[in-house]
């Protein structure tokens, strides 16, 4: 008898000696593109992206097996795409993601349904990528959000690698493009990119010229009138959004439309192109193989 007291006694001396020894859970705290300071109790587990962008992000910092759901534009990688959809940015199924029980939801300071799922106790984090610095800074955020392996200077490798890529689409390019002119049509409405969007940071850096100007903003809606006075020499746009180019007001005495000067992007080449993440280099990539194969003879 006094030896089993005895052992219960050593055992439990050593489990509270453990417990001491071991690190309490820290807290996160991050500021989000709302300007608000998020706490988080720990790392997030369960996590719910209503984002294709942000999406991309967690998988691309090797956290993909976190997400238990995501919106239904999110179909990068592959593996994304058996994950419950919970609707949009703009329509977000609360209920589904409250099923969820996330730790977790990432979403757009856009996104509808920010007030409403506080309310109801569950973290988000929104946060809404618009620059290349936005992606640097986004990156980062998550980095730390997730605690990845080797901490923020993780994060830092998968920043550098898409700047690396961009630098790299935009030296396979001769000097000569930079007198081009791109109109680069990134959704329906006609909106397109303009200089100050991430899209438009990447043509700037391949050298060529935006017809859009910064006055616009990032990514305004315009007439198509103003294309025919500008005459780009270059357009792009996507598969989607290309039905009916020649029918535009004007747009048939376009020469970058009478002499085949026109990239037509897939579906896939698309949410690369308008998608800022990490996959921004492979969008570069896109761009340069259009310009490169539109600019002979120019």
């Amino acid at each position: 008898m006094i030896d089993s007291r005895l052992y219960r006694c050593a055992a439990w001396v050593a489990a509270s000696v453990l417990l001491a020894l071991t690190p309490a859970a820290r807290a996160l705290q991050v500021t989000d593109d709302r300007g608000v300071s998020v706490t988080l109790p720990r790392s997030p587990q369960r996590i719910v992206s209503l984002l294709p962008s942000l999406t991309e992000t967690v998988c691309e910092l090797d956290a993909c097996a976190r997400l238990v759901g995501v919106d239904r534009y999110s179909n990068y990688p592959a593996t994304v795409r058996r994950l419950p959809q919970v609707g949009g940015g703009i329509d977000p199924n609360i209920e589904a993601i409250v099923a969820l029980k996330p730790d977790l939801v990432l979403m757009a300071t856009s996104s509808r349904g920010i007030e409403r799922l506080q309310a109801l106790g569950v973290p988000v984090l929104p946060l809404e990528p618009r620059t290349a610095a936005d992606v640097q800074r986004v990156i980062g955020i998550l980095g730390r959000v997730l605690e990845v392996p080797g901490g923020e200077q993780a994060a830092q490798r998968v920043w550098r690698a898409i700047d690396a890529g961009v630098s790299a689409a935009a030296q396979s390019l001769p000097p000569s493009v930079r007198s081009l002119q791109v109109y680069f049509e990134a959704s329906g409405g006609p909106y397109a990119a303009g200089p100050q969007s991430f899209i438009g940071e990447t043509l700037a850096r391949l050298g060529v010229r935006n017809i859009i100007t910064p006055d616009m903003g990032p990514f305004p809606k315009i007439n198509p009138e103003y294309v025919v006075r500008a005459k780009p020499d270059i357009i792009m746009i996507s598969q989607g959004n290309a039905q009916g180019l020649a029918q535009r007001p004007g747009w048939a005495r376009l020469p970058a439309i009478a002499q085949n000067r026109v990239c037509v992007f897939s579906r896939e080449e698309n949410d690369v192109l308008v998608r800022p993440g990490p996959r921004m280099a492979q969008a570069a990539r896109l761009m340069a193989q259009c310009i490169a194969s539109k600019s002979g003879g120019l």
